[in-house]
């Protein structure tokens, strides 16, 4: 058995303008697919995330989308210059042993900006 060559979420937008505004310039991105309905973003080497337009999307619940990045300051940094609300400025968490921050796209999903303080991680 061979293994997976990648891995796509897909998420439900209302909006798909704006959530492409937000992902490709905010977020930067690159589209590498745009399918009408939904788009699909690099997010990493063999990682995407994809929208698809759903008039009746639910609100999303429960759902994390972390970013892992070594420069949470950076990010952060950059988004608040252009705008962007953070739910949760870069902090420590010893639980998990991370360095995080929290923000929400224009759907409302919960996007987190991680870097994994833990030498076991090798991603």
């Amino acid at each position: 058995m061979t293994s997976f060559d990648a891995q796509i979420t897909f998420c439900y937008t209302r909006d798909l303008p704006t959530t492409a505004e937000f992902y490709e310039n905010l977020l930067a991105l690159p589209l590498v697919l745009d399918q009408g309905a939904c788009r699909i973003y690099r997010v990493a080497r063999g990682a995407f995330l994809g929208f698809c337009t759903r008039a009746d999307a639910p609100k999303p619940q429960g759902i994390i989308l972390t970013l892992v990045t070594d420069d949470v300051d950076g990010w952060h940094a950059r988004l608040t210059e252009r705008g962007v609300a953070f739910e949760q400025p870069p902090a420590h968490n010893p639980k998990f042993n991370i360095y995080h921050c929290f923000l929400r796209d224009p759907e409302g999903y919960l996007i987190e900006i991680q870097r994994f303080e833990d030498p076991r991680w090798t991603a």
